[in-house]
């Protein structure tokens, strides 16, 4: 079985940083992009950041400038570096990762992780 865990959401003032982690594990043939989104209440889920596996990367508009995304393939991990937090990125933060699995015979699944919380606030 091959799941997503995510890791470093909280509490942090407005200004702050906070930096989300999420591992795939389990049988996993390769990787394709992997992305973080995130819902805040009431609202749609949108897509924060995206990476592929050459490294390219995509944000929102929203956080062009404020937040960095990274990954190591070796680790089957993505990251998630937020700063200059403001209140309005508060929301639950969920990672994403299109994955071949071995057992797959070449079929390729979108998997999420269970949803990190952050809450941007004084």
């Amino acid at each position: 079985q091959v799941q997503l865990v995510e890791s470093g959401g909280g509490l942090v003032q407005p200004g702050g940083s906070l930096r989300l982690s999420c591992a795939a594990s389990g049988s996993i043939f390769n990787i394709g992009i992997m992305g973080w989104y995130r819902q805040a209440p009431g609202k749609q889920r949108e897509l924060v950041a995206s990476i592929t596996s050459g490294g390219s990367t995509n944000f929102a508009d929203s956080v062009k400038g404020r937040f960095t995304i990274s990954r190591d393939n070796a680790k089957n991990t993505v990251y998630l570096q937020m700063n200059s937090l403001k209140p309005e990125d508060t929301a639950v933060y969920y990672c994403n990762a299109r994955i071949r699995p071995r057992a797959s015979s070449g079929s390729i699944y979108d998997y999420w992780g269970q949803g990190t919380q952050v809450t941007v606030s004084s």
